[in-house]
């Protein structure tokens, strides 16, 4: 399952991420997983939440859809215990120019997180009157 926390930069996401990613040890039997383009809120999780800082494996420019996929992908691939990934700052991490062509990022998303039993709650710095419906039918 994929959810989406919309709202506008400032609004409030990171801190509404972090408060449930905290809450979610209370109920998550498995690894739970926060990923971020940077360590700034690194020490605002619970130390049982596996931190990953993406920005330490490709540079920014270099990030694409596909890249982000293949880092879930292969987090997936190794440790087939994470049932809950967080992701914060998800537009900056894929390098997004136009909501519109993220269509098939979410489709593939979607394949993975019910191949692999994960649930996958992401950031999304838009208002829904802005994006696709395929984006706004994730919203929480």
């Amino acid at each position: 399952m994929i959810q989406v926390i919309l709202g506008k930069k400032g609004s409030g996401k990171t801190k509404r991420l972090i408060d449930q990613a905290n809450e979610s040890i209370k109920i998550e039997h498995g690894v739970i997983v926060f990923v971020d383009d940077d360590t700034r809120y690194m020490y605002d999780l619970r130390h049982e939440i596996r931190f990953v800082n993406a920005g330490e494996f490709v540079p920014g420019e270099h990030r694409s859809s596909d890249w982000f996929y293949g880092l879930l992908a292969g987090m997936l691939a190794v440790n087939f215990d994470i049932t809950l990934i967080y992701v914060d700052a998800f537009a900056k991490l894929i390098q997004l120019t136009d909501w519109n062509e993220t269509e098939e990022l979410f489709q593939r998303l979607e394949s993975l997180s019910a191949s692999h039993n994960v649930n996958l709650v992401l950031s999304v710095s838009a208002d829904a009157e802005e994006l696709p419906d395929f984006i706004t039918r994730y919203a929480v």
